[in-house]
């Protein structure tokens, strides 16, 4: 069943954006690609992501340039110098809430550029400065979506078993149904095809997890998973 309207303009914003991370996938596999490289690249320029960029240069995946790296890196500093003036004006001035809103425009920065132990301390103190549920979780789905970039296991895991306890406190309908999109990655990741494909299934009629993927790519994983992992009757069922 398709979304009757096409929500990809409304919910999380997509940073980190998880197709840099496939791109860099596919580069170990394909290093002499020379499209994928010059879509990988032009999307760092677009983004001076000098920390990303450099990991992918000491990676392997693309060739060193100093000269861009510096470019990059003095625009990273310019912008970072711009938040932290306006933090430090709003802490002076605001409270909390306008505080929070301050931190979370340098997370969004900072992952969008993908430098990721920053954004893991900004997530943290904004966490801190964040009273509701709801915003509580997002900010869980940012850490998740930096650990689902680097496929660092612990991190998923852990933001996970928050997320967990948080749904059943009380989440809203729309984060539980973006949670299980993002177990479900998780198992996919682990080669836990069942779990994925019925955390997939649960929630293919109902997907807003664009900050993750397009409605496209969820169907096609959750169509392998189920392929993968479920019985022929049940298959038909689920599926038809």
């Amino acid at each position: 069943i398709m979304p009757i309207e096409d929500l990809s303009d409304e919910g999380l914003p997509k940073v980190p954006n998880l197709d840099l991370a496939q791109i860099k996938f596919l580069l170990t596999i394909k290093p002499n690609d020379v499209a994928l490289k010059e879509k990988l690249l032009n999307e760092m320029k677009l983004n001076s992501m000098a920390s990303f960029y450099s990991e992918c240069v000491n990676d392997g995946q693309l060739s060193s340039d100093d000269k861009l790296l510096q470019t990059m890196r003095s625009v990273n500093e310019e912008k970072i110098k711009e938040f932290d003036e306006k933090i430090q004006e709003t802490e002076k001035t605001f409270g909390d809430s306008e505080i929070r809103e301050c931190y979370l425009a340098k997370v969004q920065y900072l992952c969008t550029i993908v430098d990721r132990e920053q954004a893991l301390t900004w997530l943290r103190k904004t966490y801190e400065k964040t009273v509701t549920l709801g915003h509580r979780l997002d900010l869980i789905f940012y850490q998740l979506r930096l650990g689902l970039f680097y496929m660092d296991q612990d991190l998923i895991g852990r933001n996970l078993d928050k997320a967990k306890t948080l749904v059943d406190e009380g989440g809203d309908w729309d984060r539980r149904n973006r949670m299980k999109v993002y177990q479900g990655l998780r198992a996919m990741s682990i080669r836990d095809f069942k779990s994925a494909a019925e955390l997939f299934l649960d929630t293919v009629a109902t997907f807003t997890s664009y900050e993750l993927m397009d409605y496209q790519t969820f169907v096609t994983y959750t169509v392998i998973c189920s392929l993968l992992a479920l019985e022929r009757p049940k298959l038909r069922e689920k599926v038809s």
